[in-house]
């Protein structure tokens, strides 16, 4: 059906990996994006790892099982270096609570690092990669991204329409796609009126 392929094709975005400058993690709780992104790095991809992320906004903590009083970066730095990342390649981020704060802060990060980022590898879960490029994309309009996911949560590209729960999770996704972006877009549409 090629409405479901149409909604496929615009959440579940992927890339072949290339040399970048950077492997950014939109925080979470999904351990395998960590291991992704480590073997990016250790592919030799990119020479430094981002991961980002204090805790979930609507928990108001860290509900990773042995992480509660920690952060999110901390279980992914753990996850990494468990990899074979080294600690020096690891740069961090644990403020963030949501998706654009990973964005927002990863940007003030490799600002404070003096990093000129042009191309970027972006290591989300698969049902989350539209919303994650797009808000990387926000607070990085100069750089070009490479999409590289994980399947997290048995939810791929392949049988996310097959179950009711899957179905309702990416739905979710196209929601806040839509939802979530609108004072983004209204400054930018009055940036762009200022530019006339």
């Amino acid at each position: 059906m090629g409405f479901v392929e149409d909604i496929t094709d615009f959440i579940f975005v992927e890339s072949e990996p290339e040399r970048a400058d950077i492997i950014f993690i939109p925080g979470g709780d999904q351990g395998g994006i960590a291991v992704t992104a480590a073997k990016l790095y250790l592919d030799g991809y990119a020479p430094c790892v981002l991961p980002s992320g204090r805790f979930s906004k609507p928990v108001g903590r860290c509900r990773i099982p042995g992480y509660e009083a920690q952060t999110e970066w901390d279980f992914l730095h753990d996850i990494l270096m468990r990899e074979g990342v080294p600690e020096t390649a690891i740069l961090k981020e644990k403020e963030a609570t949501y998706t654009y704060e990973n964005a927002i802060y990863s940007r003030k990060v490799t600002e404070s690092l003096g990093l000129s980022i042009k191309k970027a590898i972006l290591c989300p879960q698969a049902c989350h990669a539209r919303r994650a490029l797009l808000y990387y994309k926000v607070c990085f309009p100069e750089t070009e991204f490479l999409v590289c996911p994980t399947v997290t949560r048995e939810i791929s590209r392949d049988n996310w329409f097959l179950d009711g729960q899957k179905i309702d999770v990416v739905l979710k996704e196209m929601e806040k796609c839509g939802s979530q972006f609108h004072e983004i877009l209204r400054k930018f549409g009055k940036q762009e009126e200022g530019k006339r």
